[in-house]
């Protein structure tokens, strides 16, 4: 029987917006949503290619039900540390997506690199970025396309969220100008216009040493990918402490780009920090939840990144006396499950004075719309629905998009950039991101060089 730890939380949108009678219902449709992504020789020779197709493949396969297929991709080598198997056809099958010769012309279409436009009615968006700024644009608008340059390894990725979240958009219908569109952001200035060159964005040439990461679901586990995207020339050098009380359920499959139905049971700890430890890196796993209790020392990591759900533990997040704490939510309705924010810390407020409040908050209740009824009905008890009713909708490249708005948030504090204190939007509309500066000292909490 259907529980808090089996359900989609894709699915749960059309259940709570009350598109969805039945939970079969909302799950059918989402088995309607396939995405066809179309690729050129080029990849084979771009790391930055690499990455924005086996991102889009990773999120979009945990939404888009009916199948991810992968066009035109040539015998290649991986190039980036996402993936450790031995060709680029492997690793999209790895994670879930299916390379074929022939499209699906009644799904939408994804472009990366010299691949031309598919023949399709169907929206095609050709993912583009260059130096800080990436996003998408429909595949058209050849005039609009960026040089798709190594700068910045997240933008590609960036990029490939916003991908999702329009095809999500345009099979969903709620908004009326998805696939029409331009979508982007600058990771350097958020808030300006994307499209356009910025000559004050610089070259990357440090990266963070040392990190702790409070909560490892969908957001956490997109910190982990997009670390995992930077130019490290020595991983091992990297000092990672992964913290979390939580196992894997088998609804974050559909979440968190980490986690996978194999590992349904395991601790999400040690799940992430074997893959984190195959790619290089130094983890440190605490498997308590993190609170007021929770303490660190001066051999700790002095910045912490957040991605937790929880009024207590943000309540908390200065308690042990990090340098710098940058944390990121995500709205949970049907109406905010774009929504994301960014906070930093110290700030001209403190977390507890912004959380404490909400410690005992109750959510908007669901459990009157028909997808809910329809569970009383089949026999799940009050509890059973109470919890399945109070769980937040959930979508991965939500969270990878706020994820990169996070370790973006870093690289800029490391070279000389804007900080910020308050940074909020939605997926839907990047450009009207709100930002609110602040003053800060110079990065001082260990960095690395890029690899040469």
């Amino acid at each position: 029987m259907l529980d808090s730890s089996t359900l989609h939380r894709g699915a749960k949108y059309f259940m709570d917006c009350g598109r969805a009678a039945t939970h079969e219902e909302a799950m059918a449709l989402l088995s309607s949503f396939g995405l066809s992504i179309h690729v050129g020789e080029s990849i084979a020779h771009s790391r930055e290619q690499q990455i924005a197709l086996l991102t889009l493949v990773n999120l979009a396969r945990r939404s888009f039900l009916a199948g991810v297929e992968v066009l035109g991709l040539p015998e290649a080598k991986p190039l980036t540390r996402l993936t450790r198997a031995r060709s680029l056809a492997r690793a999209v099958m790895d994670y879930g997506g299916h390379v074929t010769g022939q499209a699906n012309t009644a799904w939408p279409a994804a472009v990366i690199g010299d691949a031309t436009r598919p023949f399709s009615q169907c929206p095609a968006w050709r993912l583009t970025w260059s130096g800080w700024r990436g996003g998408i644009i429909p595949a058209e608008n050849v005039h609009q396309r960026l040089q798709d340059d190594g700068m910045l390894p997240l933008a590609p990725a960036f990029a490939a969220a916003c991908c999702a979240a329009e095809a999500f958009a345009f099979y969903a219908g709620d908004h009326v100008m998805a696939g029409h569109r331009p979508l982007g952001l600058s990771l350097w200035k958020p808030g300006v216009d994307w499209l356009i060159p910025d000559e004050t964005e610089p070259k990357l040439q440090w990266l963070p040493s040392q990190l702790w990461l409070i909560g490892l679901g969908n957001l956490g586990q997109a910190f982990a990918w997009l670390l995992t995207t930077l130019p490290y020339a020595e991983p091992r050098e990297v000092k990672l402490v992964l913290q979390d009380d939580d196992r894997l359920a088998e609804s974050n499959d559909s979440t968190s780009l980490l986690s996978f139905t194999k590992h349904i049971g395991h601790r999400k700890t040690r799940i992430i920090g074997e893959w984190l430890d195959a790619r290089g890196f130094n983890t440190y796993l605490l498997e308590n939840r993190f609170g007021p209790w929770t303490t660190r020392t001066d051999e700790d990591p002095s910045v912490a990144l957040c991605g937790v759900d929880n009024a207590l533990a943000r309540a908390s997040l200065e308690r042990p006396g990090f340098g710098l704490v940058i944390e990121a939510g995500l709205g949970g309705g049907p109406e905010a499950f774009r929504s994301l924010s960014l906070h930093c810390f110290p700030a001209s407020r403190r977390s507890a004075d912004i959380w404490s409040k909400d410690i005992a908050a109750s959510q908007a209740n669901v459990e009157h719309l028909p997808a809910y009824q329809a569970m009383k009905k089949s026999g799940v008890d009050a509890c059973g629905l109470t919890q399945l009713a109070s769980r937040t909708v959930g979508i991965p490249f939500v969270g990878l998009i706020a994820g990169a708005m996070v370790i973006a948030e870093l690289l800029r504090r490391l070279h000389g950039g804007i900080a910020l204190e308050l940074a909020a939007g939605s997926a839907f509309a990047l450009d009207a991101i709100e930002t609110v500066p602040m003053s800060a000292e110079p990065y001082a909490f260990g960095h690395l060089p890029v690899e040469p």
